[in-house]
């Protein structure tokens, strides 16, 4: 039993000294803190890039509009959620940036519903910023058959979002 516990805790002891000691390789003296900030820095972020979620509580400075530290750029966010507003929401991560829709039925078309997946890119208000996927279904009968969506139906979308975005920038810098 003895020879069980000294095999088994033998190898624990080992690799803890060996990660104790990678914080001083190569002379370097810092702490860990400090090393766990800048790895932060050199590797960016989860999800990509210098505006994802942040690793090991780097200091990330804050995307314009972005009081709440959400995962993308705040007025994207809002413009979005108002855009979408008469559709039913099934699912909305403001971390990731993704709003998907239920399918709604517009009352003047009753044979006809829609569906709307959006994903907000990037954690600045740029014109490519934003992404939408329409879908259209017709019934068909008792069945919802897919129909082709007009191309420029996704991309007036994202112009109303991109309108409605910047016009909240621009109502939060006149009331600072």
């Amino acid at each position: 039993m003895r020879r069980f516990r000294t095999a088994f805790f033998a190898p624990v002891i080992l690799a803890s000294l060996a990660v104790a000691g990678c914080s001083s390789w190569g002379g370097q003296t810092e702490t860990h803190s400090e090393h766990l900030k800048r790895e932060s820095y050199k590797f960016g972020s989860v999800f990509g890039g210098d505006g994802g979620l942040s690793l090991f509580g780097g200091n990330k400075k804050k995307s314009e509009g972005d009081p709440n530290g959400l995962g993308v750029n705040g007025f994207l966010w809002r413009a979005s959620l108002d855009t979408l507003s008469f559709m039913p929401i099934a699912s909305a991560d403001p971390f990731g940036g993704v709003i998907l829709t239920d399918w709604y039925t517009p009352p003047e078309t009753p044979n006809e519903r829609v569906k709307v997946n959006l994903y907000i890119l990037d954690r600045q208000l740029r014109a490519d910023g934003v992404r939408a996927s329409v879908f259209r279904q017709q019934r068909n009968g008792a069945d919802w058959r897919d129909v082709p969506v007009d191309p420029g139906t996704s991309s007036t979308l994202e112009d109303s979002i991109l309108t409605r975005a910047r016009q909240l920038r621009i109502a939060q810098n006149v009331s600072q």
